[in-house]
């Protein structure tokens, strides 16, 4: 796998090479394929614009129609919402009171600039927290949500994010469960991990499947 900075030839959108698949004689549809994923060798804002690049890329060549991405202050919403007009965009923000009491840490700019490019805005609980975060706090113990939530974390903190965010909004109805969609997470700020996947709802959680790891980085806290 080569990866350039510039678009050539044989590269798709993201600047990544495409596979060129050998011919079998017989193949069926829904044979093997190879994906191309790119590792960032750490986390950080510093991978966003690259992150969502390479989601759009991927998006376009299997036509996906819905994107869910994290995004806190909104800076990485708006990126997105720039890059995946025309898509069924769904930016994700922290529940109101996530850092402290009726506080949202998404701006009004960042959300009129988001909703003015196309995008969607879900704000609500998060589905690996709020009342067992709750129990957690007040007696000390851990809930079931987040010793899943701490199992995603090791393969990265924007693969957690990204799956989460995906429950989201499919709880919401902003994304169908019955189609694949991609989701971007990142580890604390920006983007760094972007999944295709097969949406579920919270209450049908192994339903969810990853079908490719587009971006992540490969060394993590």
């Amino acid at each position: 796998m080569r990866l350039d900075k510039r678009r050539g030839e044989g590269q798709n959108e993201a600047g990544i090479m495409k596979q060129k698949k050998p011919p079998v004689k017989g193949r069926k549809k829904g044979g093997e394929e190879l994906a191309p994923c790119l590792y960032f060798e750490r986390t950080g804002p510093k991978n966003t614009r690259r992150t969502l690049e390479i989601a759009s890329a991927r998006a376009n060549e299997l036509d996906i129609r819905s994107v869910v991405v994290a995004s806190s202050s909104g800076r990485t919403g708006v990126q997105a919402a720039a890059l995946f007009r025309g898509k069924n965009l769904v930016v994700v923000s922290h529940s109101t009171g996530f850092t402290e009491p009726d506080y949202q840490e998404l701006k009004p700019a960042m959300r009129r600039k988001i909703e003015a490019l196309g995008g969607k805005i879900l704000t609500c609980q998060h589905a690996f927290g709020g009342v067992n975060r709750a129990v957690r706090k007040e007696l000390a113990t851990t809930e079931l949500d987040e010793i899943i939530a701490a199992t995603l974390r090791t393969f990265g903190e924007g693969t957690k994010v990204a799956i989460e965010i995906s429950l989201m909004a499919a709880d919401a109805g902003l994304i169908s469960t019955q189609q694949p969609c991609i989701a971007v997470g990142g580890s604390g700020s920006g983007a760094d991990t972007a999944l295709l996947l097969q949406p579920a709802n919270a209450q049908s959680f192994f339903e969810l499947k990853i079908l490719e790891v587009l971006a992540k980085p490969r060394f993590f806290d």
